[in-house]
């Protein structure tokens, strides 16, 4: 896995495989090795470049996820989509494991676009995380011993093997969080259609957030009117489509002042704000804080959780 910091649209992401070309846009680390060889790094707000599921087997504890904190118990398992901001706490005695992967390696032909999105555990923004009991979990080991097994396998013949394998591995998670978000028979979570239309908006928001686009523009993007659009959110999210559009620059703006020294108006600039005394008020008025202040504030205490 390899940082680039060189420019503000690749500050503190990270990549998989990124100059290795040979090996799949995939991997599994053991949870305890991976905090040792990776311990400052990873208590450090960061985001990747790729999805990630993060399975908490033994331990307790907190995770973060856009800077809000989560309890961690025995088989807590979390969802990270591309750009979430998130990081461990001081503890390194977790054991676990961690699956990243990217579109590229799980998506082949249209019939991968639609099974990515009918099994998408990474676009439930209200919860990014589920627990599982000690039944389920069996299943899941088997599948994931599979996965190790053929991660030994340098040939290139072995991908498509390591592809069906994570298929039906997501195919077991999403039963198992379905049977989790079930009441007394009933399906609590959103329909399929409603759960794609807000898929589309957030992939619409994660390509165009920096040009300043209205909700009437994303609405003409995703072919629905405003209203159907504010529906939409409203119902699955309990937010309007302006707050997650906010909370998506203000998610970016916070990454960029943790992990660079960019100074506040090349932030804003990168952010399409051309004013910066205006991205300052905009920034203060949705994280309650100002820039500097949240900078100065969160780089002591992260300098202090390393320091312990």
């Amino acid at each position: 896995m390899q940082k680039n910091n060189d420019t503000p649209n690749n500050a503190a992401e990270y990549h998989l495989n990124q100059y290795q070309h040979n090996l799949p846009k995939f991997s599994v680390y053991e949870m305890d090795s991976y905090l040792k060889k990776y311990d400052k790094k990873r208590r450090k707000a960061h985001a990747a470049n790729h999805y990630q599921i993060i399975w908490f087997k033994k331990g307790s504890g907190r995770y973060f996820v856009h800077f809000k904190a989560y309890d961690v118990d025995e088989n807590t398992l979390f969802f990270l989509t591309k750009n979430d901001i998130h990081y461990f706490d001081r503890n390194t005695n977790y054991k676990g494991v961690l699956i990243q992967f990217n579109e590229e390696f799980l998506i082949q032909n249209n019939n991968d676009i639609a099974f990515f999105f009918k099994h998408n555990l990474f676009n439930n923004q209200k919860q990014p995380s589920c627990s599982l009991n000690t039944d389920d979990t069996f299943i899941l080991d088997e599948y994931l011993s599979l996965i190790k097994n053929e991660l030994t396998d340098k040939k290139e013949s072995s991908h498509e093997l390591l592809r069906c394998y994570l298929k039906v591995f997501l195919i077991q998670l999403q039963y198992k969080w379905q049977k989790s978000n079930t009441i007394d028979g009933r399906r609590v979570l959103p329909e399929d259609k409603k759960q794609l239309q807000l898929i589309k908006f957030v992939n619409s928001i994660e390509e165009n957030y920096k040009k300043r686009l209205k909700i009437s523009d994303y609405a003409r993007l995703m072919q629905i009117s405003p209203r159907t659009l504010s529906d939409l959110t409203s119902q699955l999210l309990d937010k309007s489509p302006s707050e997650m559009i906010h909370e998506r620059i203000i998610a970016e703006a916070q990454r960029l002042l943790l992990d660079t020294d960019y100074n506040i108006n090349k932030i804003g600039y990168h952010l399409g704000f051309d004013d910066d005394s205006y991205f300052v008020k905009y920034f203060k008025k949705h994280a309650s804080i100002s820039p500097l202040d949240f900078r100065s504030f969160n780089l002591i205490e992260i300098s202090s959780v390393e320091s312990s």
